[in-house]
């Protein structure tokens, strides 16, 4: 057990901000020197039952990143959809051999976008689609919140144009956005749904994912492109079984709360 807590200890250094959180909300300790008295002095149990609370904290985190990595990082898994801030239109009707997530429709065919915020926002184009036809645009954060749609049932069937920005954007009005999408996280999924109708009906789903747009805020705006942000070395997720018991789940956490402004490590 002490060998447990040492490994712990080790792989929760970086992860140390949230430990303190926790130990002062436990203590209700205010300063953080008291608090990291009050961490090295914390029973096995209360390292567990920490340990414990950051798991379940964790766990979205670590497992969207294992699908974004999927999709938009490793191009040589069969599963890769694009790279990052580009849509991937799949035209065909999904089924169990689509693997990275679980119970695909059968009836909507796909469009993905993994999206990155860190260099400026993006603006979303969508024209407009027949009455009677379902569609959406599902946006999901790195932590699994679904914080915005549009289409169909929320924004209606007539073309629009709305920006998803960053946690870090200052709210600058932008001529002829519809609609301003604030995401919490510098990374996360957007996933278009079409509706088909029947075999018959792909030829005019696969017309409707050819005018869905993303593009930079600097290109809408008819702008060169702003500076890029620093290259990131994407870390290797850990498999779904390995999720379930390796300590390594908290340094890919870490690294996945890297774009949650909240939590940003100042050496990142």
């Amino acid at each position: 057990m002490k060998q447990i807590a040492m490994r712990l200890e080790i792989l929760m250094k970086p992860f140390s901000f949230l430990v303190i959180m926790v130990a002062m909300a436990a203590c209700g300790q205010k300063s953080t020197e008291t608090a990291n008295e009050s961490i090295e002095a914390t029973s096995l149990d209360s390292i567990k039952a920490i340990a414990h609370d950051a798991y379940i904290y964790g766990f979205p985190l670590v497992d969207n990143y294992r699908v974004e990595y999927d999709y938009y990082v490793d191009n040589s898994n069969k599963e890769f959809k694009a790279p990052w801030n580009q849509i991937a239109n799949i035209a065909r009707v999904f089924t169990s051999a689509d693997k990275a997530v679980q119970t695909a429709n059968s009836d909507t065919p796909y469009s993905w976008l993994g999206y990155d915020l860190r260099n400026e926002p993006l603006v979303f184009s969508l024209s407009e689609i027949e009455e009677g036809r379902y569609y959406s645009v599902q946006f999901i954060d790195s932590y699994t919140y679904n914080f915005a749609y549009l289409g169909s049932r929320t924004t209606g069937n007539k073309a629009g144009t709305y920006m998803l920005v960053g946690p870090n954007w200052k709210d600058e009005p932008v001529d002829g956005i519809d609609k301003v999408i604030k995401s919490e996280t510098e990374i996360g999924v957007i996933v278009y749904r079409t509706q088909l109708f029947n075999p018959a009906d792909i030829d005019k789903v696969k017309a409707i994912q050819a005018n869905y747009k993303v593009q930079p805020l600097s290109s809408y705006l008819g702008k060169p492109p702003v500076a890029s942000a620093a290259a990131v070395e994407w870390m290797k997720p850990l498999t779904p079984d390995e999720q379930k018991a390796s300590l390594e789940f908290f340094n890919v956490m870490n690294f996945v709360l890297n774009f949650v402004q909240q939590f940003r490590l100042k050496n990142h």
